[in-house]
């Protein structure tokens, strides 16, 4: 490399203040040519980097081993060949360092090969020091988020799952890794889930784990309050608003000012109250009921559902619109059933709370782990819960055997597992069916007493019902 391969026209502004510097992050400028070595170290100085430098592959790689480096630009021209070896060599001894490679003899291949090869960026000769003033101020903020993450997993992270959320599951590790990120946003997050998934929970830990932890954190349920009664929690009223409205109250949208209002069941909501929370969420404002006036909110929304949206919006349930302004961020729980080998892990931490309100040892015999490992759970962790509990209430004594489990979980577990017709694997949708109608069965038509028992919402069960058409009605004879 030479120095007409850096152009000293665009050399960069004076330096930023400190605050705004990726301070204490070190530079290794790797380069055969002393003059573009040392314009290069200005320009990193000035942006508040530590440098050193290297005219050779063997001394950089000394320095790497020896010293503490986050970033390496890199000239592919220290090594006879030319080519990627010493990219490799640095991200085999060092994975954690972000490589600048740049070459003269730059082409799409080239760059693709080193990207493949771990390089962060690519950069081809010449370039201009405002082109690497601004590579370097995107890589150290990259940096910097890396290095909160991290700290962010190591505090919230335990060995059983993140926060008050527990899993081990390969599945359950991305659902961190997308809380750790979105917790970090402003964005509105969509939440997907099967009932029972522990949709809240995860709304709880995105707040609690990012900058607004020491705001309000409301949940509001779409789906057991009337559109009336929704519209007036979300917006608030004024005196005189409606009959009994005898004076003003605030809606919390203004109540979490600067905090997080999470919407559960957003797709109950009605047509009309998805254009009004629309509009607030556009205009960042209100207008109470009753009231001619708008109020100013600075609010981030959660909402979560365990509706296919996207199939709501094709048949006219819910506006499109809305659909995007809350799906900005999303991501999905997966269902118990997609984790099994959580199952165990999920019991014993329910066992262990039961035994510290009751104050008696509780286990789970070997059978009875297996009954709820074969089990498919359409209600999932509330379901597990509710199981565990009345297990331990109805046992006597310190072990919960199979025959201690309710009966659906038993008559699961003793089918065959051949791959006869007895034996076959019944669709997710008939398991679900058998469960929630052999619930009312035994139940003599309590709904909202099945509703709690399978641990599902009862708005659920009544859309679940209306799904399920002839043999509901039958059953209801």
């Amino acid at each position: 490399m030479t120095a007409a391969a850096v152009a000293p026209s665009v050399f960069a502004p004076p330096n930023p203040p400190p605050s705004e510097s990726p301070t204490l992050l070190k530079l290794l400028i790797a380069d055969d040519d002393r003059l573009v070595r040392d314009a290069c170290r200005e320009a990193a100085t000035a942006l508040g980097y530590h440098t050193s430098t290297s005219q050779s592959a063997e001394q950089a790689l000394w320095l790497i081993g020896s010293q503490s480096i986050d970033i390496v630009l890199l000239d592919l021209n220290l090594t006879d060949a030319g080519r990627l070896d010493i990219l490799r060599e640095i991200k085999h001894r060092r994975p954690d360092i972000e490589v600048i490679v740049v070459s003269a003899n730059a082409t799409v291949d080239s760059a693709v090969q080193a990207m493949k090869n771990g390089a962060y960026e690519y950069l081809a000769k010449p370039f201009g020091l405002r082109e690497l003033k601004l590579l370097l101020e995107r890589v150290g903020a990259h940096l910097k988020h890396k290095v909160e993450n991290r700290r962010f997993s190591e505090t919230i992270k335990s060995d059983k799952g993140f926060g008050s959320i527990i899993g081990r599951a390969p599945e359950m590790d991305t659902l961190y890794r997308i809380i750790g990120k979105a917790a970090q946003s402003a964005h509105p997050v969509l939440i997907l889930g099967e009932s029972g998934t522990g949709k809240e929970m995860v709304a709880r830990a995105i707040h609690y784990s990012g900058p607004f932890r020491d705001k309000p954190f409301i949940p509001v349920d779409c789906g057991s309050l009337v559109p009336t009664l929704i519209e007036s929690e979300l917006f608030g009223y004024v005196k005189g608003a409606f009959t009994g409205a005898t004076q003003s109250k605030p809606g919390l949208l203004a109540i979490a000012e600067g905090g997080t209002v999470f919407l559960d069941e957003v797709g109950e909501l009605s047509v009309d109250l998805q254009a009004k929370l629309l509009r607030a969420l556009q205009e960042k404002e209100i207008r109470p009921v009753g009231s001619t006036k708008q109020v100013p909110i600075n609010v981030r929304i959660l909402a979560a559902t365990n509706r296919d949206l996207e199939q709501a919006v094709a048949q006219g349930e819910f506006r499109r619109d809305l659909y995007f302004r809350l799906n900005v961020l999303s991501l999905r729980i997966p269902p118990l059933r997609e984790r099994r080998e959580d199952i165990p892990l999920l019991a014993e931490t329910l066992l262990a709370r039961v035994s510290r309100v009751t104050g008696r040892k509780h286990e789970l015999s070997d059978d009875a782990i297996k009954a709820l490992l074969a089990y498919d759970w359409p209600g999932n962790v509330r379901e597990l819960e509710n199981c565990i509990e009345r297990c331990c209430a109805m046992n006597s004594g310190p072990v919960v055997g199979t025959a201690d489990l309710p009966g659906s979980i038993r008559g699961v577990a003793a089918q065959p597992s051949n791959g006869g017709p007895e034996g076959r694997i019944a669709p997710i949708f008939d398991l679900e069916k058998q469960a929630i109608l052999a619930a009312i069965a035994q139940l003599q038509g309590d709904k909202l007493m099945a509703a709690k028992l399978l641990g599902i919402g009862k708005t659920t069960l009544y859309r679940k019902l209306k799904e399920y058409g002839e043999s509901t009605v039958a059953l209801q004879r």
